[in-house]
């Protein structure tokens, strides 16, 4: 049971890091809601994949975000 402590500050560790390594898909998660936020505008309508293509750049940003947190930053 002594090496858990080890093994918790490294999950620790891993976890501080990841709202910082979310905060590297601005761009995507700002391309997503513009594309949302036109769609509702006066006279737009949301509907299912309107915004595929941003929405897919913004979850691969976070699967590679969430890899990297995963792996230690590698």
């Amino acid at each position: 049971m002594s090496g858990n402590g080890a093994v918790w500050d490294h999950v620790r560790s891993r976890l501080r890091a990841f709202p910082d390594r979310l905060a590297a898909c601005g761009a995507e998660a700002a391309a997503y809601g513009r594309c949302v936020q036109a769609s509702m505008a006066p006279g737009g309508r949301l509907r299912k994949d309107l915004c595929a293509q941003e929405f897919e750049a913004l979850r691969s940003c976070f699967v590679a975000a969430a890899k990297k947190t995963l792996t230690g930053g590698r």
